[in-house]
């Protein structure tokens, strides 16, 4: 059990688990994740983490999109933002790229999820690990995740 289940768990936030067999070639995880598991891939949705060079914050957006760092600064209230350095991302969520989890992670990061997720009853996010997903309602992401909104933060 993963952090991020455990954490659910203990908030009684249901959600369900989808495991698939994780190629260790493959450096797409979301994408694989929507292909193996046969699902929507707008539904798919990649934890990202990114830096002002102060703070640092988790971004959720579709596996089909890529974050637009402007919208996402707007949306954190800061000036301008660029991608988290892989191994710190690792070090402050505890999790492995690939695998972050925007749930449980080990330091509350300030988190925005793409308002896209709204659109459906359930959403997939990395359950902690590679080749494991959870799937929950995009209020119970929110409610899961540390101080997270919704906004607008993704580019086709």
């Amino acid at each position: 059990m993963t952090p991020a289940c455990k954490t659910l768990k203990q908030r009684k936030i249901p959600y369900d688990i989808h495991e698939y067999d994780h190629d260790s070639s493959c450096t797409n995880f979301g994408n694989e994740a929507a292909e193996k598991l046969k699902l929507n891939p707008n539904q798919v949705f990649k934890t990202l983490l990114v830096t002002d060079g102060k703070n640092t914050f988790v971004a959720i957006v579709p596996v089909t999109s890529t974050l637009n760092l402007k919208r996402a600064a707007g949306a954190f209230n800061v000036k301008k933002l660029q991608m988290a350095d892989p191994k710190n991302a690792e070090r402050l969520t505890g999790y492995l790229v690939g695998g972050i989890s925007p749930i449980g992670q080990k330091k509350g990061l300030l988190t925005c999820i793409d308002e896209s997720a709204k659109a459906f009853d359930t959403v997939y996010v990395s359950g902690g690990k590679r080749g494991l997903d959870i799937s929950l309602t995009p209020q119970d992401l929110l409610a899961a995740c540390y101080r997270a909104i919704f906004a607008n933060i993704r580019e086709e």
